[in-house]
């Protein structure tokens, strides 16, 4: 008989139906994480809202206090001083109708696009080409803003954004498994926080129903909510 594998065995011993600790759930998760790369830990939060009606939308950003281990690439639209800023806070990518180009030719390789007032003009006319991505210029998540320089640093920094799925579920990355569990605890409680912060008028009822944590490769773990703060 083959011998089990160490992930063999603590899955054999998972139970489905168990309700974790957010540290429990994380120390097993990353005990699990046996991949080869450095896998993604994984936060998904179904919420008591359908999506469809505009009062019942949720998304916005959170800064992730100990970051997201994955560099992200960003793309500025904008000109002249603010076009210099931002490629000295470390944008990938600054342009106008240049970038515009590209990004029509099929380069979207970026995390992020943030771009000035002044360029929603020419931003417009991506917005079925950026629009599906989720990629999309949005005053309100302070990705169209004068202070393009912050924007990037901010995005660079560990800035994720999280939006709302047609089931009613968020899905956001909070770290990867080389991460300290006390780091990944402080990414989970920000975007947990974040999420409570933005629940919308029209959430009737409980707002946070379910959470779970998983890895890249990994099962999910319920966790109790009597363990996340706020819920």
């Amino acid at each position: 008989m083959a011998k089990l594998t160490k992930k063999a065995k603590l899955l054999a011993h998972l139970d489905a139906d168990k309700l974790y600790s957010v540290d429990e759930a994380l120390k097993t998760i990353k005990a699990l994480a046996t991949a080869k790369f450095d896998e993604t830990i994984e936060v998904a939060m179904n919420l008591g809202v359908d999506p469809r009606h505009a009062d019942q939308m949720v998304r916005g950003m959170v800064s992730l206090p100990a970051g997201t281990g994955k560099e992200m690439k960003v793309a500025v639209f904008a000109r002249g001083d603010k076009a210099t800023a931002a490629t000295a806070a470390g944008a990938d990518k600054v342009g106008a109708e240049d970038l515009m180009e590209d990004m029509l030719a099929g380069n979207l390789d970026y995390d992020r696009v943030i771009a000035t007032p002044d360029m929603m003009g020419i931003v417009g006319r991506l917005g079925k080409t950026l629009g599906p991505k989720g990629l999309m210029p949005n005053p309100k998540l302070g990705t169209v803003t004068m202070d393009v320089a912050e924007a990037v640093k901010a995005a660079k920094a560990g800035q994720v954004e999280f939006r709302v799925e047609k089931q009613g579920i968020i899905h956001s990355g909070i770290g990867k498994k080389s991460f300290t569990d006390s780091d990944l605890r402080k990414n989970f409680d920000a975007l947990v926080d974040a999420v409570i912060k933005n629940k919308p008028s029209g959430s009737k009822g409980k707002y946070v129903r379910r959470v779970a944590i998983s890895s890249s490769m990994g099962p999910g773990l319920k966790i109790d909510l009597a363990d996340v703060a706020g819920a």
